[in-house]
């Protein structure tokens, strides 16, 4: 699916979130807590299942409470994409990033996944 202008959204019935192309990962990774003064010392892991530029599905344990902002950590990759949870049903979350993230930088994670999967 081709990358979509966002105002030619407003007029559709397609929500934001299914504007961008998701792939599928099946990555590990964190979320980082966001702290007093931006502290980032509590974490729990998850399991990324699918990626786009504008956010991702993960699972984590149903038990486990998902702050409203925190940061997402991708196991392989050191860079820390800050988060916002838009939906969460059980086990699967789904998430927007706060900005929209590179197109490079999307690539290197569907080249890293598909690369530890064979």
């Amino acid at each position: 699916m081709p990358l979509t202008n966002v105002d030619n959204l407003k007029n559709d019935s397609t929500p934001l979130e299914q504007a961008f192309e998701k792939f599928p990962v099946d990555r590990p990774g964190r979320i980082v807590f966001v702290g007093h003064h931006l502290s980032t010392k509590t974490s729990f892991r998850c399991l990324i299942r699918r990626i786009s530029l504008a956010g991702a599905e993960i699972e984590i344990s149903p038990q486990q409470p998902v702050p409203q902002n925190f940061f997402l950590e991708i196991l392989g990759i050191h860079d820390e994409i800050g988060c916002t949870l838009v939906r969460r049903e059980e086990e699967k979350v789904t998430i927007g990033f706060n900005m929209l993230i590179d197109a490079e930088f999307l690539h290197h994670v569907i080249r890293l996944s598909f690369e530890t999967s064979h």
